[in-house]
């Protein structure tokens, strides 16, 4: 592993993912066939202190960890969740 990076995926949909979701660790294979099929959504919750020192994950949508209740919106309902 390159990076300090854990990838979950969140089975719960995007309005209870605080307060109830279920992760599951992805092997790299496995996230590229979802990424491929686009059945994903790739969340980046690090904040911008972490972007700079660790740098950006091509394709995560950043939506820093601290504000992610506010922001719930932005997150689809309909795909599953993958977080770095």
């Amino acid at each position: 592993m390159y990076r300090r990076t854990w990838i979950f995926i969140w089975l719960a949909a995007a309005g209870a993912l605080l307060a109830q979701n279920k992760e599951k660790t992805l092997s790299a294979d496995e996230l590229k066939e979802l990424l491929d099929k686009k059945e994903v959504y790739c969340l980046d919750v690090r904040e911008p202190k972490e972007l700079e020192e660790l740098g950006t994950i091509k394709g995560y949508v950043n939506i820093p960890l601290s504000q992610i209740e506010h922001r719930l919106s932005e997150i689809p309902k309909n795909k599953l969740i993958v977080t770095a």
